[in-house]
């Protein structure tokens, strides 16, 4: 069963600075602030939330359609994607920008500058599930029976939502830090479109107060609210209860990013073959698990059935 993601595709280019900013920046000159670092060591990733999701969800043999925009840079990115067997046919490119790029500068006390430029992501809304549709009729392909709409452009995010509210699609809203882009009633909208929405703990609570209302009761609009807490697990609400879902123990603690997306594509996974919801967040907690342990958010490669035998190891059961 295939699961549409709409999101972003990015270039992440990660920086090591060997000192630390504060060593570098006078307070008092602050107002005149201008700064080089000296970066001997940088690598480049393949990332964006949709990317990320997608990569995670393939390892489960799960089917991911991605639906993002992309610049004319972007030949190496859909390069791996069809050697990874993954469906770009919905992926526009835009030739007079760049993919999405985050570029990020460390220091050695783990402290982070980034840079983001949007590029293409600002076109997403070019992109329409109507035209996911017709495309998977038209060649006999999977129709998407479930989606999730993560971060991306402001304009495609609300659209997807309200297209595949009217595609009668259920979907999760992951609006992560998309999120500022909307006030109160427009995620209130967006919330009573989605059939699940996904947050973290800090982004629970930006919500919580651009709402105006409880996770309780944002709970209630959905069928479940996904609250990820990173080291401290994640919680389901549902209509009947709140599952507690304990974090799996990593092997490494190497890098944390792409770890909220390899979480999503569990939670795709879960839905989309029927488990029940402790069994779902558990498979999403582990998946996040495996990515912690490796630098990069694609970069981790375990095999499906490694996946389940991991999964029997931690929980005692199989899914």
């Amino acid at each position: 069963m295939a699961s549409l993601i709409c999101g972003s595709v990015a270039y992440d280019t990660i920086m090591n600075f060997e000192g630390r900013f504060q060593e570098q920046i006078l307070p008092e000159q602050i107002h005149i602030l201008n700064v080089a670092f000296l970066v001997p060591k940088m690598r480049r990733e393949f990332g964006g939330c949709a990317g990320n999701i997608a990569y995670n969800l393939k390892l489960l043999n799960g089917e991911p359609i991605i639906m993002a925009a992309v610049g004319s840079d972007a030949k190496p990115y859909l390069e791996r994607f069809s050697r990874l067997q993954i469906d770009t046919t919905h992926i526009r490119q835009i030739p007079e920008s760049f993919t999405a790029q985050a570029m990020i500068t460390t220091d050695l006390a783990n402290n982070q500058i980034t840079a983001f430029h949007p590029g293409a992501m600002n076109a997403s809304h070019l992109n329409s599930v109507a035209q996911v549709l017709d495309e998977c009729r038209r060649t006999n392909k999977s129709l998407p029976t479930l989606g999730i709409v993560a971060p991306d452009g402001r304009q495609g995010m609300w659209e997807h939502c309200h297209q595949l509210a009217e595609a009668h699609i259920p979907f999760i809203f992951d609006p992560g830090q998309g999120l500022p882009m909307f006030n109160g009633k427009e995620l209130l909208e967006l919330t009573a479109l989605a059939s699940y929405l996904a947050v973290n703990d800090y982004e629970a609570e930006m919500l919580a107060q651009r709402t105006g209302m409880s996770l309780k009761q944002l709970a209630e609009r959905v069928q479940a609210l996904i609250v990820t807490k990173g080291a401290a697990g994640a919680t389901i609400f549902t209509a009947s209860r709140q599952l507690e879902i304990p974090v799996v123990k990593a092997t490494e603690l190497i890098d944390p990013t792409g770890c909220g997306d390899a979480f999503r594509a569990g939670l795709l996974y879960g839905l989309n073959q029927g488990m029940d919801w402790e069994t779902t967040g558990k498979l999403a907690s582990l998946m996040g698990s495996i990515k912690i342990a490796h630098q990069g958010p694609q970069n981790h490669q375990p095999r499906a059935p490694e996946i389940a035998d991991l999964f029997a190891k931690a929980f005692g059961y199989r899914y």
